[in-house]
């Protein structure tokens, strides 16, 4: 749980936090790889996907509300990740022709990652430390992240929390400064 901190003291944990997530890099469903810093100043939601899962028919609202924020400085960040009743087995090939036939996905997918275990992704663990949720590891597909504009980890949402239940959020981080 993030505790509220005045003056220096908040600068430089928020330093300390961004400059964490913004080194970390990832490689795109494209093969290219980036940093997460690339997406700096903008309110990010970053999301462990599947093709094959109960909630896969979340990606439609994720994309209204990509397509409705991304103008406002709002990016999804979609991860696929096999470790949940190997409900994401295809190649990123495969997951890249699926998202954009199936959902018109346009918002950036990552290549396959784990989000749990001596394997997780850096980019995982530290959300997991910054927002360890009801439970430290991510429980199932779907499960999202929010940040801030400043690289804070705000807020975890449950697979079973849609993308419209977490608008209020996003739209308060947009509105922030």
């Amino acid at each position: 749980m993030r505790r509220a901190l005045s003056g220096a003291a908040q600068r430089t944990e928020t330093f300390s936090v961004m400059s964490e997530l913004y080194d970390i890099e990832a490689r795109t469903i494209d093969g290219e790889t980036v940093k997460i810093g690339d997406y700096a100043g903008k309110v990010i939601l970053i999301v462990n996907v599947a093709s094959r899962c109960g909630f896969t028919l979340q990606y439609n609202g994720l994309e209204a509300i990509w397509n409705e924020n991304r103008d406002k400085g709002f990016v999804i960040l979609g991860f696929p990740c096999n470790q949940f009743s190997n409900q994401e087995p295809g190649t990123d090939e495969e997951i890249k022709t699926f998202c954009s036939t199936r959902f018109i996905v346009t918002f950036p997918l990552f290549s396959k990652i784990e989000v749990n275990g001596d394997n997780q992704h850096p980019l995982y663990k530290l959300l997991k430390e910054k927002d360890p949720g009801p439970a430290e590891d991510v429980k199932w597909n779907f499960t999202k992240f929010l940040i801030d504009r400043k690289g804070n980890v705000v807020k975890r949402f449950q697979a079973t929390n849609t993308p419209r239940q977490m608008e209020p959020d996003i739209h308060a981080l947009l509105a922030e400064a």
